[in-house]
């Protein structure tokens, strides 16, 4: 038994279990803990004893008798027992006897912060200590001896004055602690006192009025990491009300202060590994949901080899607080995980490995309470508001065995426990009135292993090398040889009491991105390069266009002297490097090349209006868009407009897509915001009235949506920035990171020439002269035809688990190919035959029928508009839907297998098939009737219901009338489909042929090459084993009528998925089946 128990008799016990018997744990509201019956907290006791007794045979020798003791109690311990009550008492005596006899509690003294409850000193999870009051604290620095529950409490350190004390880290040696407090100017600073209480320091110089220092931890090497709002940007997501502290380093006597991390809003909790690396947690949200985004971070202790830790592209955990490494574990870590909204850092005690995964709840060893428990990732905002018992400042002992500050329900004060995996919670220490938290044994521990300093101070740069750009989750699918540069950026963050998710641009980002240039990929896909120190840095693999095919919506940042290592693109920190080299590797690093001049923040007036100028405005200017609302007026004006943006960057920026402010935070699929997939895009490649904007133009349109469409490229043309916040910046920047450059500085640039230059004049094809004998034809003869070419018009294939798929006889014909309504590249019109007839889908492919070949396969969310987002997006992963995301090459293997399994012919339409079974006969651009056709019966379009896009508020919902800058989407608000975005199949009315949503829904893959027209069946268009872009038709939820014409097409590359893109499949029928002819 440990020592300090020896003599502490039962009768000692059963008086501190009389005056805590109320104080039993209730049970949690989620109700499934292993603790919260009788019998249930018997076992657990019985399973604690037992470890105990297996790991420490020689000093815990109590244990048959604890057992024996527990063996007598559970009979009576039964529900229907008469004397339940006092047996359970008897039991909670039992579990404080066997569990604070734990060889692990093996110190006399434990370290302890004492607080009343009514101002408990947490910030918020979006705040730091310098948002909280600085005054009306009740608090001491305090000592518990013994530890146990009628321990004195010994006061060690007590303010003279209400202010805050605490964040208390305990020296190696336990001869002294850091701790915060308010100093120098009133500010929040790094306090030192020795373990007796004597003397007293404020460590941080505290030379600024207008910085908050706090938040500190010691390194092995006795220097001290702290946090620090010298960087002067604030919270984006509040405006930056909130001040945001920075990770910095400095000696114990406040000198060589250096910053370390360069992050977008806060870094929390810094301690130190058994490795002897940092741990830290890091809130970021570069256009990602901004509630889930905060992640445990580690660092060497000079600042490099910034890592991911836990959490990276996951929902869950919403956010980690004061995570502590486990003591000889190399990886696992104990942490808060609290929510973003709701109570303030406290939450549910979580083990984590990452050597067993880092995202959401692969890494999870257990939630304590919660033994034998799986972990639901859940994505909920307040995730922890009705989660009991509630944790604060856990302290491992082992892998299995913590003290930790625990409420246990809302009626029990925050009190100090022994929690352990087995699912006790034993308390220790609890003062009525009060909170007793952050609990650190005061003993010596093992000094973690002194990492060497990398750094070079002298050194105002950086070296970037990534083995292989292909590996990893961000390029799956991708071709080698696609990728053939890197775009490097940097992201700018906004000053204090400004900023948020609306300033940079329209539903685009919350920074400044500023371009720094471009780097070259070599085949291998290897690249060495260097990059300016101490900024943060984002990339973008771009392919032979200028254009990037995944983006990277966080950063990384390189130390002076660094050399940055990656294996791959969203590599998984686990991964290993190859060991052969690379061709980079055979070379000295490269500069970056600069990108249309110097590095600057990307402006929509300097990078994009030119090109408008040169190409655009002679037909979209004052005098050409009167009177024509849906023509855009690009020209330049004397002064911005709606919300200080750029005029024609209001009227443009709805043509085209990107992630926004917030987006799925999930690693996106390669190219989901490629602008291959933006209206302005597709229109000038399909041919607009004959413009031709040559490639450094495009690069330009391309780089633009790219950064996710910002206009402005500095704070101060979008407001003025406050204070004296521009000044401070910098000056801190250029002491404390040798930066001195001002990234608010505008750079003079050559724009070339702004004349516009007339396009030549079009050349329109003529509708087709020729005339198809017995096409068009109407719905009554389509029917017919069907009903002439075999016996049968519909059947079904099987594809097991009781998912079939319907298909319809199509006839074979002739008729007029292209559309004389459309672009350029769906004429010239020509005839087309499809000499035999097929069966085609009635509807396009659902996602329960495609996961019977990939069960895996996920379409995914449509994006969400706004910020404050709680979900993903938009659910497209109902069975009915179409499936969506699924490349050409993919729609081509399922073909494939559902011919294996069929014993049919399967494939995909070519172009004429395609078309030829979308009309049904009809010579309209549409089945059904014209372009004015109302068509809310017929199609999923872009219409009214696009207006519900336009959202605001946490979860963001539909904004009633709103504003045509909420409500930019493209759409013809003259008819109503009731459906916002991509719907299930068969809501809508079929064609005379039986086939559902051939306009709008999804577009769907086509087998033939984007060739031009006229359409020729023989040119090898239609081979499937050529290389190219291939066609998808009929337009989408997304798509205005004129996008979703009979004739129209769009071109994606073969291995791309996208966003609103499925297929239909088609079987080619079978001897005998009688051919009518239209005739």
């Amino acid at each position: 038994m440990n020592k300090r128990l020896a003599g502490w008799s039962i009768a000692g016990l059963v008086v501190v279990v009389v005056c805590a018997a109320l104080l039993w744990p209730a049970a949690p509201s989620r109700g499934d803990d292993g603790w919260s019956s009788p019998q249930q907290r018997a076992a657990a006791l019985r399973r604690a004893v037992n470890d105990l007794a297996a790991a420490y045979p020689a000093e815990y020798t109590g244990a048959a008798a604890f057992l024996a003791r527990l063996d007598a109690l559970e009979p009576r311990l039964a529900p229907e027992s008469e004397g339940l009550q006092e047996a359970a008492s008897e039991l909670l005596a039992l579990q404080r006897e066997a569990l604070l006899a734990n060889p692990l509690l093996d110190f006399d003294q434990l370290l302890l912060v004492r607080r009343a409850e009514g101002n408990m000193g947490l910030p918020q999870n979006w705040q730091g200590n310098c948002s909280m009051g600085r005054t009306g604290y009740d608090n001491e620095i305090a000592v518990l001896s013994p530890v146990r529950p009628d321990g004195a409490l010994t006061t060690l350190y007590k303010p003279g004055r209400d202010v805050f004390v605490g964040d208390v880290d305990l020296n190696f040696d336990a001869d002294k602690m850091l701790f915060s407090m308010l100093g120098s100017h009133d500010r929040w600073q790094i306090w030192e006192i020795g373990a007796d209480g004597s003397g007293l320091r404020q460590v941080t110089p505290g030379a600024y009025p207008d910085v908050d220092n706090y938040d500190a931890c010691y390194l092995p090497d006795g220097r001290v990491i702290f946090g620090s709002s010298g960087v002067f940007h604030g919270v984006p997501c509040v405006g930056g009300s909130d001040s945001v502290a920075n990770l910095f380093i400095m000696d114990t006597d406040g000198g060589n202060m250096r910053q370390l991390c360069f992050d977008q809003d806060h870094n929390w909790c810094p301690t130190v590994l058994n490795n002897g690396r940092v741990l830290y947690t890091r809130w970021e949200y570069s256009d990602t949901p901004h509630y889930f985004s905060r992640l445990l971070f580690s660092m060497n202790p000079d600042g490099t080899n910034q890592a991911e830790y836990y959490g990276s592209n996951s929902y869950w955990p919403n956010s980690m607080f004061y995570a502590r490494p486990i003591p000889g574990n190399p990886t696992a870590v104990a942490a808060i995980v609290s929510g973003h909204h709701g109570v303030a850092r406290m939450g549910e005690l979580v083990i984590l490995d990452p050597a067993k995964g880092r995202k959401e709840g692969e890494g999870v060893v257990q939630r304590i309470p919660g033994h034998e428990k799986p972990v639901e990732p859940v994505i909920v905002d307040q995730l922890v508001d009705n989660s009991w018992p509630k944790f604060l400042h856990p302290f491992p002992l082992s892998d299995k065995y913590f003290l930790v500050s625990c409420k246990p329900n809302p009626e029990t004060p925050w009190g100090i426990y022994l929690a352990d995996v087995f699912d006790n919670l034993v308390l220790v220490r609890e003062l009525p009135g009060q909170a007793l938290l952050e609990p650190v044994p005061l003993r010596k521990t093992q000094r973690p292993p002194v990492v060497p300093d990398r750094v070079n101070p002298a050194s105002d740069e950086a070296t970037v090398y990534i083995t292989d750009i292909y590996r990893g989750e961000g390029l799956p699918g991708v071709p080698r040889g696609t990728v053939k540069s890197l775009r490097i950026f940097e992201i700018y963050y906004g000053y204090n009491k400004m900023g948020g998710h609306a300033h940079v641009g329209v539903e685009g980002p919350w920074d400044v991105h500023r371009i720094l240039g471009t780097v070259p990929v070599f085949e291998d896909g290897s690249a060495y390069f260097k990059i300016p120190a101490n900024i943060p840095v984002a990339v973008q693999p771009l392919d032979a266009e200028g254009r990037a095919v995944q983006l990277m919506r966080s950063w990384f940042v390189g130390m002076p002297g660094e050399r940055v290592s990656c294996v791959g693109c969203h590599e998984r920190q686990n991964t290993t490097p190859p060991a052969l080299p690379t061709i980079a590797s055979m070379s000295p690093p490269v500069e970056i090349t600069p990108w249309n001049g110097p590095a600057r923040g990307f402006s929509f007036k300097r990078d994009v209006q030119p090109v408008l100028d040169r190409h655009c405005v002679g037909c979209h200017d004052d005098a050409a868009t009167k009177g024509n609302p849906s023509r855009p007026n690009l020209a330049e004006k004397p002064r911005n407009g709606w919300g200080n943006f750029t005029p024609s960057y209001l009227a443009l920026h709805p043509f085209v897509r990107r992630p926004g402010p917030e987006s799925d935070y999930h690693v996106l699929a390669p190219m989901e915001f490629h602008t291959s997939t933006s209206e302005l895009l597709q229109m000038l490649e399909k041919g607009h009235h004959g413009v031709r904007v040559p490639k450094e133009d495009l690069e330009r349109l391309h780089t633009w949506i790219d950064l996710n469409v910002p206009d402005h490229g500095t704070w101060s043309e979008h407001a003025k920035i406050q204070e004296n916040y521009h000044e401070r910046r910098l000056e801190m920047r250029t002491r404390y990171a040798n930066r001195p450059e001002d990234p608010e500085v505008i750079p003079e640039l050559d724009l070339g020439s702004r004349e516009f230059t007339a396009p030549p004049k079009e050349k329109k094809a003529r509708p087709l002269k020729e005339k198809v004998k017995g096409w068009p034809f109407k719905a009554a003869k389509a029917a017919a035809l069907q009903a002439e070419t075999g016996p049968e018009v519909r059947r079904a294939l099987d594809l097991g688990g009781g998912v079939a798929m319907d298909l319809a006889l199509i006839p074979a014909g002739e008729f007029v190919m292209g559309a004389p309504e459309g672009f350029s590249d769906e004429m010239p019109q020509a005839r087309a035959a499809v000499p035999a007839p097929f069966w085609m889908g009635v509807t396009e492919v659902t996602n329960a029928q495609y996961q019977a070949f990939d069960p895996a396969h996920d379409s995914g969310f449509i994006d969400q508009h706004h910020k404050d987002h709680t979900t993903p997006g938009y659910s497209a992963q109902a069975p009915e839907n179409p499936v969506i995301r699924v490349s050409w090459e993919k729609a081509m293997a399922y073909c494939a297998w559902l011919s294996e399994r069929t014993g049919l012919r399967c494939s995909l339409p070519t172009e004429a098939e395609w078309e030829w079974a979308c009309r049904a006969g009809s010579a309209a651009p549409f089945w059904y009737g014209g372009l004015d056709t109302d068509f809310s019966a017929y199609a999923n379009l872009a219409d009214y219901s696009i207006r519900l896009l336009a959202v605001s508020g946490i979860n963001p919902q539909p904004i009633p009338n709103p504003s045509r800058y909420d409500d930019f989407l493209p759409k013809d608000v003259r008819f109503n489909d009731g459906q916002r975005i991509v719907s299930p199949v068969r809501l809508y009315q079929p064609n005379p042929w039986g086939l559902y949503d051939m306009h709008g829904n999804v577009a769907e893959w086509t087998l033939s090459l984007y060739r031009p027209y006229p359409y020729a069946a023989d040119d090898g268009r239609n081979d499937p084993e050529a290389a190219g872009r291939r066609v998808a038709r009929g337009g989408s939820w997304f798509d205005r009528p004129k996008r979703a014409q009979s004739g129209a097409r769009f071109a994606y590359e073969p291995w791309q998925p996208v966003y609103n893109v499925g297929f239909r499949v088609i079987v080619r029928a079978a001897d005998p089946v009688k051919v009518a002819e239209n005739n």
